[in-house]
Parts: C-alpha cells; sequence; structure tokens
C-alpha cells in the first residue's frame, strides 16, 4: 500500500520515470517564452504533477546561485544548457517569490492519439522586462551571415535571372530576319519528303 508517499510511479520503472521526469524539465525550461507567457510545454496531468515538485526545486537551487548548487542541478538535469538558462534567466525571476514557481493549466483538448487529456506545464509569471525583451533568433548565426541570409534570393529562378541577363535582339528588323530565314528551310525539308 501507498500510504502517505508523494510518489508518482507512472506506470514505468525507477530509471525510466526519472529520465521522463527530467525531459520534461528540460523541455520546460529550454523552451523560449514569448511576450504574453512564460516557458510552457503541453503534457498530460500525471506528468505534469509529477514533474512540478522536481521543478520547483531546481529553481529553488538556482536561486542559491553557488557553485554546489549549479552542480547538484546539473548532476540532476545532465543537461548544461539547460542549467545554464536556470541560473542565468529563469531563477533571477523568482528572488522574491518565496515558491510556487510552475503551474498546470487544464486544456479542453485530447491527444490525438490516445485521447489522453491535455494540460499546460507552465512557469508562473512573466516580467515586463521579458515582455519587452527582443526575440532572439533560434540558430546562433554571426551577424554577417544573418545579412547574407537576408539579402540572398528566395529562389533559384530569381537567382538566374538577376545573374544572367536575357538576350534579346537589337532591332525587330533583325528578329525578323532570323524567322524567315527558318521559314525557307521549312518548305525545302517539305519539298524533299513529298
Amino acid at each position: 500500500m501507498r500510504h502517505r508517499k508523494p510518489l508518482k510511479k507512472l506506470g514505468r520503472r525507477s530509471a525510466h520515470r526519472r529520465a521522463t521526469l527530467r525531459a520534461l524539465v528540460i523541455g520546460l525550461f529550454l523552451n523560449e517564452p514569448t511576450d504574453t507567457h512564460a516557458e510552457r510545454i503541453v503534457t498530460t496531468p500525471a506528468k505534469a504533477k509529477a514533474a512540478q515538485p522536481f521543478a520547483e526545486k531546481l529553481i529553488t537551487l538556482g536561486k542559491k546561485g553557488t557553485l554546489a548548487a549549479r552542480r547538484r542541478a546539473l548532476k540532476l538535469l545532465s543537461n548544461k544548457r539547460a542549467v545554464k538558462k536556470l541560473f542565468d534567466e529563469i531563477a533571477p525571476r523568482y528572488t522574491d517569490r518565496p515558491g510556487g514557481y510552475t503551474r498546470i493549466l487544464r486544456l479542453g483538448t485530447r491527444r490525438v492519439g490516445d485521447d489522453a487529456p491535455q494540460v499546460l506545464f507552465e512557469l508562473v509569471g512573466i516580467s515586463e522586462e521579458m515582455a519587452q525583451r527582443p526575440v532572439q533568433p533560434s540558430l546562433d548565426l554571426d551577424e554577417e551571415e544573418a545579412e547574407r541570409t537576408e539579402t540572398a534570393p528566395e529562389t533559384e529562378a530569381e537567382a538566374g535571372e538577376t545573374d544572367q541577363p536575357t538576350e534579346e535582339p537589337e532591332d525587330e528588323e533583325q528578329a525578323e530576319d532570323e524567322g524567315a530565314e527558318e521559314e525557307p528551310e521549312d518548305e525545302e525539308d517539305d519539298e524533299s519528303r513529298a
């Protein structure tokens, strides 16, 4: 019996359960915020309820900001990018908040494959600074590469039109002369066939 045991097993063995929760929290932390909401992912209610305490403990570690806390978070998450974002961006947002960093919002839709209910698992709150922050591109491009991609032609057809000038006859008379020269050849072919 599971009297007073808070752990949700999720129908998985312990290693698989840890990996599932780790993947959910990494996805939550690495998801990019928008101007209307903070980081969020869509998952099932059971997974969100199981991942919520794990995510909140990691944010509390991030608020400490010590080297030992960073190493502990890296041990639990095993993703350097997620730990860096946790300590540099996410945890500083919640310095004045004593807890409750995440929330679970039910969605009215169900998952297509197995008809499971879905929820939004998201970080709470979005500051005005974050709302006014420009959205960074997802790829890490140098400024020169970004400029080249913006000025590059969109299709190959446009590239061909700009690179090679079209050859047009200078005079209309030359165009008519070329057409007149081709016609007698056709007549000669017709006479030879008959």
